[in-house]
């Protein structure tokens, strides 16, 4: 998986060509050609163009292949949360609970996870403060039951670059820190090898490193590829960064979730005095009183990480608790729920076809009509200031921070190799509220040069007027 750009060349024309100009203000008759100038530059010759601008009237200001299939990426997740929040509502909460029992003098307590993606060690930390208050300094066998979201944790539809990264973890019941393992990369003298220093010491025994990396002299182009063994705790980093240099972060996705949160909550137990004999997992049905349980913050909270940062398991667990209960395969019933209740929105299930809730699989696809018909109906939705606080905003927060400064634009981005996309509501010099999506597939080119064509439309369309 790679981490970082590695060979960052750019010529004074090209350079020239990317860097979007402020034009005046111009009139709506003249927005056709600002872009088709755009779209029909030599370097998009080859790629595919998709854009829909509409006011919030649903009046059509621009059309460009708005009704064909794209590989959406991350814009996805402007699909999972309309149908989440209009389904679960705002305040929808996921519940962690520990039950126990006590049989001939054995204590056994299972732990039972609902999927809660933002469940991280002050929660564990919190559920074992809660045991202790009960008087529990032993505990004979600490169970965690991963079964509430069936089907496979790993969706079959992602590539096995991306089911390695941290961005491509798995969302099953029992989720510990994102499912992520963060390490940092350090640096050394030229011709070292990078230090890896793991965020949790602990995992500096359990994983075996195969170091490829080296440093650089001052002046050399920097670049980190990260794997991971699909079945054994190995890590290989691969890349350059210059001596001196500033130290790079990344993270792998948790091999053995299920198994890791256990161990993770018997260590916190440990640490604060709970004497835990033995763990593993089960898929019985919890027996006993619940002696202790954390719940998520409400839906419209992890939201804002959902589509303002595009974190995936956030989006994955969205999908999966969408599902209900009784359902062989959550991610697939998510998704049939995802259809209906969008479709009761007025957004046409024909105009998109999903395999997963964050926009990983290249196997998505859908039009940019789907984005803006959904972008429409939340516009008019009890919930419409949620949705749009959960977006990220131009030049100040999320995925846009560093784009578009000054622009008046909320929304969300995606990006896959070769594939970029931007949807959400803007504010031209006219005043007039606009919904837009733009798509780009198959530009073999830097992701840096998909965004800025995308940005440069955007750009164009924050100039009109009324005239």
């Amino acid at each position: 998986m790679k981490h970082l750009n590695p060979w960052v060349v750019v010529t004074a024309v090209l350079s020239l060509f990317l860097s979007p100009t402020r034009a005046t203000a111009y009139c709506r008759a003249d927005l056709a050609r600002q872009i088709d100038t755009i779209a029909e530059q030599p370097s998009l010759q080859k790629a595919r163009l998709g854009v829909l601008i509409e006011t919030q009237s649903g009046q059509v200001i621009y059309s460009r292949d708005a009704d064909r299939y794209f590989v959406p990426a991350s814009n996805v997740k402007l699909l999972t949360t309309a149908a989440a929040l209009s389904s679960l509502g705002p305040n929808f909460t996921i519940r962690t609970s520990v039950y126990g029992q006590q049989q001939n003098g054995q204590n056994t307590l299972q732990v039972f996870g609902r999927g809660d993606p933002t469940l991280s060690d002050d929660q564990l930390n919190s559920l074992t403060s809660q045991l202790k208050t009960q008087g529990i300094t032993t505990i004979s066998n600490l169970l965690g039951n991963d079964t509430h979201f069936t089907g496979p944790i790993v969706n079959p539809n992602w590539e096995w670059e991306d089911v390695q990264a941290g961005y491509g973890a798995p969302a099953n019941s029992l989720i510990i820190n994102a499912n992520e393992l963060g390490f940092t990369l350090y640096p050394q003298a030229v011709g070292q090898p990078l230090r890896v220093e793991w965020d949790d010491p602990t995992l500096q025994r359990q994983w075996q490193i195969e170091n490829f990396s080296r440093s650089v002299a001052a002046g050399q182009p920097e670049y980190v590829d990260i794997g991971r063994d699909l079945s054994r705790p190995i890590l290989r980093v691969y890349g350059q960064l210059m001596a001196g240099a500033a130290p790079d972060t990344a993270s792998v996705a948790v091999p053995n979730p299920a198994e890791y949160f256990v161990s993770r909550f018997r260590q916190t137990l440990n640490r604060q005095g709970i004497t835990v004999t033995q763990s593993g997992l089960t898929t019985a049905a919890p027996s006993g009183p619940e002696l202790a349980a954390v719940t998520s913050p409400p839906l419209a909270e992890w939201m804002v990480r959902t589509n303002r940062n595009s974190k995936n398991i956030y989006a994955e667990a969205m999908l999966k608790s969408l599902a209900g209960q009784n359902t062989e395969n959550a991610t697939a019933a998510g998704i049939v729920a995802v259809e209906t209740i969008l479709q009761r929105a007025g957004v046409n299930p024909e105009l998109y076809k999903i395999v997963d809730g964050s926009g990983l699989s290249r196997h998505n696809l859908a039009t940019p009509q789907a984005f803006v018909n959904t972008l429409q109906s939340m516009a008019q939705s009890p919930h419409a200031a949620i949705y749009r606080n959960s977006l990220a905003v131009a030049g100040a927060s999320g995925t846009l921070r560093n784009r578009l400064s000054g622009i008046r634009f909320v929304g969300k981005t995606g990006a896959v190799s070769h594939n970029a996309s931007l949807s959400g509501y803007l504010t031209p010099v006219s005043g007039q509220p606009l919904i837009l999506s733009i798509i780009i597939n198959n530009l073999d080119q830097r992701g840096s040069v998909l965004r800025h064509n995308i940005d440069n439309i955007v750009q164009s369309v924050a100039q009109l007027n009324d005239c």
